[in-house]
């Protein structure tokens, strides 16, 4: 039976690729597909997720979400992902409807499916903590959360220290951390591990398909954008490798941890910090991904690419 899951993403071109391969996957059923700030602003995040469900088409729509507009998002540090998120290729907007903001829709899933949906994290946790706050008995109804987020080893990328997506709402991100139920964190260095070069363009789905023709238009943006701000020839594509952790777990080493987020530091608001000490004063709460079998990852990206053109 497909796993039920919920996508919570802010598109984003690593978000975009995940979504795609998501949908046309045979194990997951994705019953609902929220939008958050981040990576773009929470309009733009919205038009985006529209956009691509609308243009992918795929056989089982789910449900959207809009992006909550009530946030203040801090300044990004540099943007790789084009003006308009999706490496500025100006898609025609598909507005499939007027929709229900995020919050409302996770909520209404979780109680359609008590305890069968697993939570897929790709952007900043603020709708899963607005979820949270607004009905704390909803975690007991919850199946899993999976997060693609934080830096196990202050190895960040927002700030010295920090992620992208704990940067954006640190206290979202420590809200859900604390929340006594089932998670997994795949965290920077993990994700980091998985990198393709130039080669990648030669095996994406064929433009002919929906997939590729938008894949096709979005990935040199990101190989020139890794280039130019990181100085790097190769891609990491984070949010894609958090979604394999989901639908390939075995493939990830994995460590129960007892983590907290810094939500007050100058330098630090948003860091992952996990008590290491010899005699642990913190429960453990969360399961963290430490490493992966690279090469089983790639490969397991590249046939959930060429499943996504096929199916389109």
């Amino acid at each position: 039976m497909p796993r039920k899951v919920i996508l919570d993403i802010d598109p984003g071109i690593d978000d975009a690729v995940a979504l795609a391969m998501a949908l046309f996957d045979p194990r997951l059923e994705v019953v609902a597909v929220t939008a958050s700030g981040g990576n773009v602003s929470p309009e733009q995040a919205t038009a985006n997720l529209q956009t691509l469900v609308g243009l992918l088409d795929p056989p089982r729509l789910p449900r959207l979400g809009a992006a909550p507009t009530d946030t203040v998002w801090p300044a990004k540090p540099f943007n790789m992902h084009g003006p308009d998120g999706l490496g500025g290729i100006d898609l025609p907007v598909a507005r499939l409807h007027s929709g229900h903001v995020s919050e409302k829709v996770i909520w209404e899933t979780f109680h359609a499916y008590p305890r069968e949906v697993t939570f897929v994290a790709l952007g900043p946790l603020t709708n899963l903590s607005r979820v949270l706050t607004r009905d704390p008995a909803i975690a007991e109804l919850i199946g899993e959360v999976v997060i693609a987020g934080g830096t196990a080893h202050g190895n960040g990328n927002a700030t010295p220290v920090v992620d992208f997506n704990f940067y954006c709402d640190p206290r979202a991100a420590r809200h859900v951390v604390r929340e006594p139920m089932a998670k997994t964190l795949v965290p920077l260095e993990t994700t980091g591990q998985v990198t393709f070069g130039f080669e990648l363009l030669d095996q994406l789905p064929a433009e002919s398909s929906r997939a590729g023709l938008i894949l096709r238009a979005m990935l040199p943006h990101t190989f020139r954008a890794h280039r130019q701000l990181l100085g790097s020839e190769g891609i990491s594509l984070h949010d894609v490798v958090g979604l394999v952790a989901v639908t390939n777990p075995e493939l990830f080493e994995r460590s129960t941890v007892a983590a907290d987020i810094e939500t007050g530091g100058e330098l630090t608001a948003g860091m992952l910090v996990v008590d290491r000490r010899t005699v642990r004063q913190w429960r453990p709460n969360l399961d963290l991904l430490t490493g992966c079998d690279v090469e089983a990852v790639k490969d397991c990206i590249l046939r959930g690419l060429a499943a996504a053109g096929a199916g389109t």
